[in-house]
Parts: C-alpha cells; sequence; structure tokens
C-alpha cells in the first residue's frame, strides 16, 4: 500500500496559479458544471456522430477507414431511439444514392420533434425511407413487430451489389422483435419476464431472446447476405459489446439450444414453457436455413461504434479546459450501487480539498471501493495523482469526469431517479467542506435527459445541501428511504438544484461531473 500512496506525493515543484479566461471569472461553478453536461450531450447528438462517422467522396464514402462504393445501390434499416435523427443525416450525405429504407423508431417520436423544434432531425417528406412508430412504453409490440418484418425483408432482398447500412442506438431490441415461429410475440416477452423475475443474468437472457429470435445475435446480418453489411451504432451500454447493444443483429453469435435448455432448467422453467418455445428449441443445426447463395459475399459485416459515454467525457473534457478546468476522466464504467458511488465521489472530492497531505486511509478506501463501482484500480491510481499534483502545486481548478450507469435498491414509492439520488447522496458526502466557489460541485444527469419517471435529467450539488435543506424544513433522510430525490430537489430553493435540458434525442448513459476549485498554496 505504501508503494501505491506514493503515487499521490508530488514532487515539491510550485507551478503557476493558472489565468482564468474572462468566462471561467465570471460564470459561477453551478453554471460550468451545466455547461460541461451541456457539451457532453451536444458531442453525442445522433446527426453530429453520423457525419463525424463518415466522409462522402463522388461515389464512395469512407467508413471506419474503409472505402465502400455507392452505385445507387445504398439501402438503410434501423431500430432505436434516436435512430430517426441518424437516419435523416445519412439522407443528406448520401441520399442521391439510397434506394430505399426501413426505420423502427418509438411510437410517437416524430410528433415529440416536431414539438420541441428539432426538424433537423426529421426526414424529408420525399425521403425514401419508411418510418414505422411502435413499442409503446419501451415494450415490444405488433406495430414493432411489424416495423421487424419489414427490415427482415427488405435484408432477405438484398444482392451481392447491395450495400445495408444498419442503424443501431438505445431502445432497438425492443424496436426488433422478430420472434422465430411458431413462437409469438407474447410468448416470448412471457419468457423473458418470467427468466429475469427468476435472477437471470442479462447475460443468459441475451441468449434467451438470441435463440427465440431471426434477427438478433446476427440475424440481421444472415438475412443481408451476400450484401455488404455495415452498422453504426450509438452506444447505450458500458463498455460498448456489439453483441449486448440490441442484442447484437449484425453481430454474428451463435447459440446452441442445450445453452438455452441448461439456462430454463437451471430457473426451473423449463417444464412450464409454452409447446412452441419447446419446438424451436428442440430444432437441430444453425437457427437459419441457408437461403442464399454462398458464392459473392462481401464478407462479414462491419461494425463501428460512432457515439458512446467516452465521446461524451472527451468532448466534456474539452469544454471544460475552455473553462479553466484541468479535465481528467477517471471512467466511463461506474456502475453498482449508488451509495458505493456516492461514497467514492465523497472520498476524492475531501481527497482533492486537503489543504494539507491527505490522511492515507482515504486512499486506500477508494482504492477498495473502486472495483466495487466498476473502476479499475489503474484509473483511481491516475485520476488522484492528478489531483494530488494540482492541489500540492497549485495550478488551479480540476474538473473530474465520469459516466456509466449505477443502481438504485428502491425501499420506497416516491419520484425520482439514479442522478438525482446520486446527487443528493453526493450531496451528503461533501457535507463539511467549503462552499462554492471554494468548494467543490458535483452534477449527475441522464444524457437522455429523462431520469426516471420525472422531467428532470439529475442534478447539482455541494457541501451546503444539508444545511439548505434542514432550514426549509426538509428531511433528507426521509426523501432518501421513500426513493423521492426529484420531490426533495423540486422543493428545495424553487428548485434551483434540478437539472432540465429538456428533449436531448440521444442516449450514451450518464455523466458525472466534479468540479474542484484551486486550493490556496501556503508559501512558507
Amino acid at each position: 500500500m505504501a508503494r501505491i500512496l506514493s503515487l499521490f506525493r508530488p514532487p515539491p515543484i510550485l507551478a503557476l496559479l493558472g489565468r482564468g479566461n474572462p468566462t471561467f471569472c465570471k460564470m459561477s461553478m453551478d453554471s460550468r458544471a451545466r455547461e460541461i453536461f451541456r457539451a457532453a450531450v451536444e458531442a453525442v447528438q445522433p446527426d453530429r456522430v453520423v457525419r463525424q462517422s463518415m466522409e462522402r467522396q463522388n461515389d464512395s464514402v469512407i467508413i471506419d477507414g474503409r472505402r465502400f462504393p455507392l452505385r445507387h445501390n445504398l439501402h438503410l434499416v434501423g431500430f432505436g431511439k434516436a435512430v430517426l435523427g441518424m437516419a435523416a443525416e445519412v439522407e443528406r450525405i448520401l441520399g442521391d444514392h439510397l434506394v430505399r429504407g426501413v426505420i423502427s423508431v418509438p411510437h410517437g417520436i416524430q410528433q415529440t420533434l416536431r414539438q420541441h423544434g428539432k426538424s433537423h432531425l426529421l426526414l424529408k417528406e420525399d425521403s425514401r425511407i419508411k418510418v414505422m412508430e411502435g413499442a409503446k412504453h419501451n415494450l415490444p409490440d405488433d406495430d414493432s413487430q411489424k416495423a421487424a418484418e419489414g427490415i427482415k425483408q427488405l435484408a432477405s432482398e438484398l444482392t451481392e451489389k447491395d450495400l445495408l447500412l444498419v442503424l443501431i442506438s438505445g431502445g432497438g431490441s425492443a424496436l426488433l422483435p422478430a420472434p422465430i415461429p411458431p413462437v409469438s410475440l407474447q410468448e416470448k416477452l412471457d419468457v423473458t419476464r418470467r427468466l429475469a423475475a427468476a435472477g437471470a443474468t442479462i447475460q443468459e437472457l441475451n441468449k434467451v431472446r438470441r435463440a427465440l429470435s431471426l434477427l438478433k445475435g446476427g440475424g440481421l446480418a444472415h438475412h443481408a447476405h451476400p450484401a455488404q453489411v455495415v452498422s453504426l451504432t450509438l452506444s447505450d451500454v458500458i463498455g460498448d459489446p456489439l453483441d449486448l447493444i440490441a442484442s447484437g443483429p449484425t453481430v454474428t453469435c451463435e447459440v446452441w439450444p442445450e445453452e438455452v435448455l441448461s439456462i430454463l432448467e437451471q430457473y426451473k422453467l423449463l417444464n412450464s414453457m409454452p409447446a412452441s418455445v419447446k419446438e424451436v428449441l428442440a430444432r437441430q443445426g444453425p437457427r437459419w436455413k441457408e437461403n442464399k447463395e454462398d458464392s459473392g459475399s462481401s464478407g462479414e459485416a462491419v461494425n463501428v461504434v460512432i457515439g458512446s459515454n467516452t465521446v461524451a467525457l472527451t468532448c466534456a473534457g474539452r469544454r471544460a479546459r475552455e473553462l479553466g478546468f484541468r479535465p481528467v476522466v477517471l471512467s466511463p464504467g461506474v456502475c453498482g450501487d449508488v451509495r458505493l458511488v456516492s461514497r467514492l465521489y465523497g472520498l476524492l472530492a475531501r481527497f482533492a480539498c486537503s489543504r494539507e497531505e491527505p490522511p492515507p486511509e482515504i486512499a486506500a478506501e477508494v482504492l477498495r471501493l473502486g472495483p466495487e463501482v466498476g473502476v479499475e484500480s489503474w484509473d483511481l491510481c491516475r485520476s488522484m495523482q492528478v489531483l494530488g499534483e494540482g492541489r500540492a502545486e497549485g495550478w488551479g481548478a480540476t474538473c473530474l469526469l465520469a459516466g456509466g450507469e449505477p443502481t438504485v435498491e428502491l425501499t420506497g414509492k416516491g419520484r425520482g431517479g439514479r442522478n438525482q439520488e446520486l446527487s443528493l447522496r453526493v450531496g451528503l458526502e461533501l457535507r463539511g467542506l467549503e462552499l462554492p466557489p471554494q468548494g467543490p460541485v458535483f452534477l449527475s444527469g441522464g444524457t437522455d435527459g429523462q431520469d426516471g419517471p420525472t422531467e428532470a435529467a439529475g442534478a447539482v450539488t455541494d457541501g451546503g445541501l444539508y444545511d439548505e435543506a434542514r432550514a426549509q424544513g426538509l428531511d433528507v433522510d426521509s426523501f432518501l428511504s421513500n426513493n423521492d430525490s426529484y420531490t426533495f430537489f423540486s422543493r428545495l430553493s424553487a428548485a434551483q438544484r434540478l437539472l432540465v435540458p429538456g428533449l436531448t434525442c440521444t442516449n450514451v448513459m450518464d455523466v458525472h461531473v466534479l468540479l474542484i476549485p484551486a486550493i490556496p498554496i501556503k508559501i512558507s
């Protein structure tokens, strides 16, 4: 431990105090945190990530360093909450070679975009792309199944001369339901619900979904063979695993029936499965019958992640630097219990804000907590080294950035979400530290603009939260025990701490911003 902690003892070199730019000086810490969050969301707008992922060169397009010829051979399919804006941008760039397209998007999304003045994310009136809305309440339904059938039909009719562009974003799984006959959509939903209720892992659930689906686990790419398939994905999953995002329709992942039968047996559900499910799982061989010539194959699908939490944090860091902070990215994969996550941020804030060398127990507890919330020890060591140097050498303010998707244990029936509860808990962890601008500020926000069943994306907090709430007659503990963080922040100081960006049209999970002010240095 002594060797690890020595990382946080910077060399005794006095750095010049940073000269903050005018913008930095005029804006409050709260405003700067919100501006950094705004930059993160802007970085992963559906049209922007598409525009940055492809380069049009005459009659070809370059994607991920590969050139694909355009000969009026472009077809497009898509499914997900952000896909409409992605498709609109593809049509602007490559529309003169687009033959046709089908996209499956959430119910009411077109009207919502018009109402919020987001017409740039809508298709033009004479578009060759057919928009099919479905999946009310984020659940597969008959409308999304019809859309999936249309996508499957388009893919199945392609030849080796065609290029199929597949657009994928969060929510894509519910918008692409295609159960293998004779399994019905309701039967497939019932199977996955019962497995989830029995405690099955996400990996086990995905194996069962793939085994019962015509399009997931590489099924869409199979039906498009021998056309060249290129997928562009806006990831809302930690680590950006292509086989998990929308259950990987363009990522070949064969599932053996024996594996699925074993999972169902493990959770004592096999005997109660519908006859249709048993029939599909009893079939021998691959899921799909070969129905196209093997000759002329264009090779495996090209899968590219074009937007992610990492992209959002990178752009947030650039904005933080413009606002006078030294940015450091902790991790894009923060997960686990929100109580542990809040404890970690509280410890990091105390480590960075200490006027003296912080006690080694703080760094030790940080390193212990890290793995429990998805943060590697190396990332913690690197981040604490930067925070320690900033404190000791007095180079100015620091912005610690992270992202991911923590979880909340539900113990009550209040209104709120993981971001608002995290901000509330971090505020308690910061109690006793100085108030802004001399003390730290923390923001947690969902990039989709909606944290739980509320109009807020998250909240901003600092060390004065507890006393502020008590002065206004608000019992923090009772709100936490009822998971009622939205009501708490709505009543506190006229809801000034709530983060309400409105419709964002994207989703790459959450963004966490911890602003550490410049610590005055002592000169002997």
